[in-house]
């Protein structure tokens, strides 16, 4: 019993009136079906009252809060799976649904927290420094080649991919010049 008592101070109550205003009674103001969307997305329980009658109502004002979130903005869920929802109603398999529409939830955010943090460890510690110094080889690379009296020896801040292939830059600096003589002829 105590559990339940302790396990309760942490649920927000919203009392729902007749006038279909909404009431939390933690911060003691009106609270519309966005503050209840908010509050569910940061992971603050709560339960829903009818004032008038004290009976649970969560279930109607979260399905009520998906139909204003899918009429409202991009539409989460695909018809056909609304119409596979809506003939299950009635149906001897209807009891098993939520259970494994819950199941499958708890599945797909475990997946999901797997999948980046897998992610994050494949990209190592700092991918964007690797990634900028790979850029600013290149960058020196092609800067050189437009313009040969900019070239810069290398130094001990240089990392080493940027003073390897340097053959291969040579090349391309042979024929940018080559290219650039061409051009220089036809400009006369």
């Amino acid at each position: 019993m105590a559990d339940t008592a302790s396990g309760e101070d942490n649920t927000v109550i919203i009392k729902k009136y007749a006038n279909r205003r909404l009431y939390n009674t933690r911060s003691s103001s009106y609270i519309t079906l966005e503050h209840l969307a908010k509050m569910t997305r940061e992971g603050v329980d709560y339960k829903v009252l009818d004032a008038k009658s004290g009976s649970d109502i969560t279930h109607t004002i979260l399905t009520q809060i998906i139909m204003e979130e899918e009429s409202n903005g991009e539409q989460m869920l695909p018809v056909n799976f609304l119409r596979e929802l809506i003939s299950m109603y009635g149906n001897q398999m209807q009891s098993l649904i939520p259970h494994y529409l819950e199941a499958s939830m708890e599945n797909f955010r475990a997946n999901q927290a797997k999948l980046a943090k897998a992610f994050e460890d494949s990209l190592g510690n700092n991918p964007l420094a690797k990634l900028a110094e790979q850029n600013m080889a290149m960058f020196r690379a092609a800067s050189s080649a437009f313009m040969p009296g900019a070239e810069k020896q290398p130094d001990a801040k240089t990392p080493p991919a940027a003073n390897e292939g340097t053959g291969d830059l040579s090349a391309l600096r042979d024929q940018m010049a080559e290219i650039q003589k061409r051009l220089d002829a036809l400009g006369k």
